[in-house]
């Protein structure tokens, strides 16, 4: 099998478990999705206790229902939250606590809720990014290499954002999952791909010991036309020469 295949057969299998063990929770299927897990917000609690986090200032978090808890906790802490939006179809927002009622905090971590609360964001002109929360399919707490749901849209935020000088090799990048998440598969790198630093699931936190650097910039090689008629911020850069 080639480095796709391999990477699918992957996503496959754990999707499959937590279907078939009754830990995925909506939205079902999981197929084809960044799975929503039970526990997804106990994890974010957990998240939310993590040095990184304490510290940051400015937090981004994916879009996807697992991590909807650790939106609403950038925003509760007082933190400026960074969202791409779907697909990176309408580029990114940014809220601002400050601008938001507390009471408002779980609607604007939701995506309907973001959009009513929050601004879109030229990502030139966004804050430097102290945490980085991603979702994953699977996730190896050794090597902290992960799977996303494939259409590479973790990879092309950060490599947008690195483009742009916003996040680095030093930057914190922080998954949550399922237990049953975790792998032990060697799972194949791309260059583009992003690794984590820190595994989070409902029960503990993993600190990996990391084998691969973080990508730098765009890989335009990698980037199809497809892609800048999906994602308009990318022919942008593109024309722009970043």
């Amino acid at each position: 099998m080639d480095v796709k295949d391999v990477k699918q057969s992957i996503r496959e299998r754990i999707w499959r478990l937590l279907e078939e063990r009754n830990v995925a929770t909506f939205p079902r299927p999981v197929y084809n999705r960044i799975p929503n897990f039970v526990g997804s917000d106990r994890a974010c609690g957990l998240v939310a206790t993590l040095p990184e986090f304490v510290r940051a200032r400015v937090v981004k978090v994916n879009p996807d229902a697992p991590q909807r808890r650790c939106r609403e906790l950038v925003l509760n802490m007082g933190k400026i939250l960074i969202m791409p939006t779907p697909r990176i179809k309408n580029g990114f927002l940014i809220l601002n606590p400050n601008s938001i009622p507390r009471e408002h905090h779980r609607e604007a971590s939701t995506i309907g809720g973001a959009f009513r609360w929050g601004r879109t964001l030229n990502p030139r002109e966004a804050p430097n990014i102290d945490l980085v929360i991603i979702g994953s399919v699977a996730v190896n707490p050794i090597t902290g290499r992960r799977l996303g749901k494939s259409h590479g849209y973790a990879e092309i935020e950060w490599g947008i954002m690195s483009a742009l000088g916003k996040v680095n090799e030093e930057t914190p990048v922080v998954t949550t999952v399922h237990e049953l998440q975790l792998v032990s598969d060697e799972i194949p790198r791309e260059p583009f791909d992003l690794p984590v630093d820190i595994v989070v699931t409902p029960h503990r936190v993993i600190r990996v010991r990391r084998i691969d650097g973080k990508p730098r910039g765009i890989y335009w090689d990698y980037v199809t036309e497809e892609m800048m008629k999906e994602i308009p911020i990318l022919r942008e850069l593109r024309n722009e020469g970043v």
